[in-house]
């Protein structure tokens, strides 16, 4: 089997946004216009062909990434045909995991921003993503048919919340009802579409009318304008009045957009299916295939130094494991983005890693049975896969996401996905003795697949605790043991996620002595602790000299050190952002070994961790309330009454205030219940986590006796 597509005419790109921006019905038309499907799924009939779990369906939204391919032509016969590798990702924050992960192995994104709604928090969150990654995008105005719709509104906003230089390279012929298609501004010609053509098909391209004729001109100066920001040669033409013609526009916009400079946006309504193929043609046009890309970088497992993995078939085969699944019928299935060389089913693979304890870099053999080609959960078995390709692949049983994929000969380490820590859990217990048993594996699972979901016992109840990124994410989690593993389980109230860490610098003492018949235990270390900025984790130093640790015994303390991570001395929650120096110590010639070091790392941890001035640190959530100005007074006086901090309010058309907030998790169970009750049900609230804080000592007081009571 040979590649079906030069690597120039492959697109990876993902389509991302706020929840209810249109992300899946945008996906549906590509999909059907590009020939994939025959018929639109609708996600509000529970249709939708790329929101196939029975959740997703239930709630009409998107809980898990889902990947497709297509191959589009463009509406311009004389264009060569392309492969479009689509993934779908979530729009609700609390499967930002998914979007993470998804742009981590994309090359190229639309964000689709709702004409109504524009830039909304999740739309921030998803860009700062992107920019994370670089990576380069194009915007995609949707729902220009609806109330409110306004192109020039959401242009401004994307301005000035984004801070990108964004340029419209078209603009919508009227709004709302009257809605009727765009002018293209590298052409000047007008595509509208017949009334009567409820499915979009044969859109008619003419003359701009005469009434925004004015207002297309000034608009394509103003595309122009953005372009000679960051080119020159259009620049000196464009002063010198000279004029540029369509292939030269195209060209620089394509240059500017792989090079993250412009952000071409373009208008459409997916659901009345008006402007997806113009779309599908922008991301051809605009967006970067592997080529473009280029060279991805790595690390060489034993010798640290830094590699290069060209985007070629004839290169080493190189790839990325960026999302596992457990299926019913194929078992554990793992999602590969292939950046170098090709991949046969039945071949020897090496996985290759950084080890997050150690810090160690670690390598071992698997086999991978079977390669699928994937179309949200449906797949078509495939013998090979080639560089660029997004496919998923059978028989890798012990690969966890971000981990590398490579060949013994040429062994190589990508940079991984890190991902953000879970800020809320709940207990949850087997209603029987046979659930009991079933309950840890499919818990495990579940974890395989979401690094955002964890799982652990408590040691002082024995209950089960899992964590998450939010209620709803847990109630997912609940809901699929239930329907996928048929395990019934009873969930306790959520609690909040507390962290602890030190306010000031500490020394003490670690000593473990054992003396029992014949060779004892004997370990000994001084360490300094110091508190670190938020969000820096753990970081452990070895400023020994003159061998008073022999170097051998140095990795169990830092070993103990990070055990001591697992339960602060205040209420026994996890502990952060504190930095450990190993000073000093003594060993015995026959009495010392690891173990010994190992746990005497952890009781001077804790020792230091005791005279370091520890505190409690909570969860802070983004609240952002978007309501009606005649419920703001309720709204804001119940956001203070959760101990919530105002941080601003704005005022926006049709008598509609964004009130901002930020508020403790620990307040905001059950608030959604509340707000509707407020507001009459019309006020609409986003929540996000945004950063720790430290709990005030009233509250700090209460919440560590209830822990130290439980013991």
């Amino acid at each position: 089997m040979a590649r079906s597509h030069p690597l120039e005419l492959v697109r990876n790109i993902g389509i991302a946004a706020h929840i209810d921006a249109g992300k899946t019905t945008t996906t549906e038309r590509i999909l059907f216009y590009t020939g994939k499907t025959h018929k639109i799924g609708e996600v509000h009939d529970g249709a939708a062909t790329m929101d196939w779990m029975v959740q997703e369906q239930e709630r009409g939204i998107t809980i898990t990434s889902a990947a497709t391919s297509c191959f589009w032509r463009g509406t311009n016969g004389d264009k060569p045909e392309h492969k479009i590798n689509i993934i779908d990702t979530p729009g609700h924050v609390d499967f930002t995991v998914e979007v993470e992960r998804s742009l981590r192995v994309l090359d190229g994104a639309v964000c689709v921003l709702c004409a109504v709604g524009g830039v909304q928090p999740q739309t921030e969150t998803v860009w700062r993503q992107m920019n994370k990654y670089k990576v380069p995008r194009i915007i995609y105005v949707n729902k220009m048919d609806r109330l409110g719709a306004d192109f020039f509104a959401v242009f401004g906003r994307v301005k000035e919340r984004l801070g990108t230089n964004a340029a419209p390279i078209q603009i919508p012929i009227g709004a709302e009802s009257g809605y009727l298609g765009y002018v293209d501004l590298i052409t000047m010609k007008a595509t509208t579409y017949d009334p009567a053509d409820d499915k979009g098909r044969n859109p008619v391209t003419g003359p701009i009318p005469a009434d925004i004729v004015e207002m297309a001109a000034e608009w394509r100066e103003k595309m122009i304008e953005a372009i000679a920001d960051f080119d020159d040669s259009i620049m000196e033409r464009f002063l010198e009045g000279e004029e540029i013609t369509e292939q030269e526009i195209r060209a620089a916009l394509r240059a500017g957009t792989l090079a993250n400079k412009i952000v071409p946006m373009i208008s459409g309504s997916s659901f009345k299916n008006k402007g997806v193929q113009a779309m599908v043609d922008a991301i051809v046009d605009y967006l970067p295939s592997p080529v473009d890309v280029g060279a991805v970088k790595g690390v060489d497992p034993s010798t640290e130094a830094e590699l290069e993995m060209p985007a070629s078939d004839n290169a080493p085969f190189t790839a990325l494991a960026f999302k596992i699944m457990s299926d019913k019928y194929v078992g554990r299935l793992t999602y590969i983005r292939v950046y170098s060389g090709v991949l046969k089913k039945g071949s020897a693979v090496t996985v290759a890693y950084r080890d997050p304890q150690t810090n160690e870099f670690r390598t071992r053999s698997e086999r991978v049975g079977r390669i699928l080609e994937m179309h949200a959960n449906s797949r078509n078995d495939i013998d090979e896969v080639y560089a660029g390709e997004i496919v998923g692949v059978i028989g890798l049983s012990d690969v966890n996401t971000g981990q590398t994929i490579c060949t013994d000969a040429r062994e190589v380490v990508l940079e991984s996905i890190k991902f953000p820590e879970p800020v809320i859990q709940i207990a949850v217990e087997p209603k029987s003795r046979a659930d009991q048993e079933k309950l840890g594996t499919s818990l495990q699972r579940l974890a395989q697949e979401d690094p955002t979901f964890r799982v652990f016992t408590d040691p002082e109840s024995g209950q089960t605790i899992i964590s998450g990124m939010g209620e709803l994410h847990l109630e997912i989690i609940v809901d699929r043991l239930n329907r996928e593993f048929q395990v019934q389980a009873n969930q306790g109230k959520p609690q909040v996620a507390y962290r602890e860490t030190v306010r000031i610098q500490s020394k003490a003492e670690g000593r473990f002595i054992r003396q029992t018949g014949g060779s004892g235990q004997y370990g000994h270390c001084w360490i300094e602790m110091e508190p670190l900025p938020p969000g820096s984790g753990f970081i452990f130093e070895n400023k020994v000299v003159g061998g008073s640790v022999p170097k051998e015994y140095i990795p169990a303390i830092e070993k103990g050190c990070r055990e001591g991570l697992l339960s602060g001395v205040l209420a026994g929650y996890p502990v952060v952002d504190v930095k450990v120096r190993l000073v000093d110590g003594s060993y015995h010639e026959v009495d010392s070994n690891e173990n010994a070091f190992k746990q005497a790392g952890t009781i001077a941890f804790r020792e230091a961790m005791k005279k370091a001035n520890p505190v409690l640190k909570e969860p802070i959530m983004h609240v952002e309330v978007t309501t009606p100005e005649q419920f703001v007074g309720d709204v804001v006086g119940d956001l203070n009454g959760r101990r919530g901090r105002i941080e601003g309010m704005e005022q926006q058309m049709g008598g509609v205030t964004v009130v901002n907030a930020h508020v403790p998790l620990s307040e905001m169970f059950g608030y959604v219940t509340t707000l509707r009750s407020l507001t009459q049900g019309r006020a609409s609230p986003n929540v996000t986590p945004s950063h720790y804080e430290e709990v005030p000592t009233n509250i700090a007081t209460e919440i560590i006796a209830k822990s130290q009571s439980g013991r």
